[in-house]
């Protein structure tokens, strides 16, 4: 994988060239400037430890929520929330750090509510800047 940003069949996806705590950092710090607030946090590696006793490599799962489209989106259908919020991931392979996103264009499509499709584009840009500057 190199470190420019790949479109894969539902997401964004760069490896970086820092460590994997200075990227979760970072892409907080990012989300924060594009709007976004993180919802949640799972620490998949921690998950897996204590539930199943794996040892497994750092995973993290970030839901982010960008509120003011979240709004849109639940105002045209309610059901919206199914696909809510943007995963973005932080996790590493090969030792390397991986840094992924959900492409909103394509979740959101399973709703096959045409006026989504706009907004579904505007947070994908916004995810995208995100990826692209780390």
């Amino acid at each position: 994988m190199t470190n420019k940003l790949q479109t894969t069949a539902y997401g964004l996806k760069k490896q970086v060239t820092i460590s994997f705590e200075e990227a979760v950092k970072r892409v907080q710090e990012l989300l924060l400037e594009e709007g976004f607030g993180i919802l949640t946090t799972i620490d998949v590696q921690q998950t897996l430890k204590k539930k199943l006793d794996i040892l497994y490599d750092k995973y993290l799962i970030l839901g982010a929520c960008h509120p003011q489209s979240a709004y849109k989106a639940l105002k045209a259908d309610k059901e919206i929330g199914l696909l809510l919020p943007c995963n973005v991931i932080v996790y590493e392979e090969d030792n390397q750090v991986v840094v992924s996103a959900i492409r909103p264009t394509i979740a959101l499509s399973l709703a096959k509510h045409s006026t989504l499709a706009e907004t579904a584009q505007e947070i994908e840009n916004k995810l995208k800047n995100v990826l692209e500057k780390i």
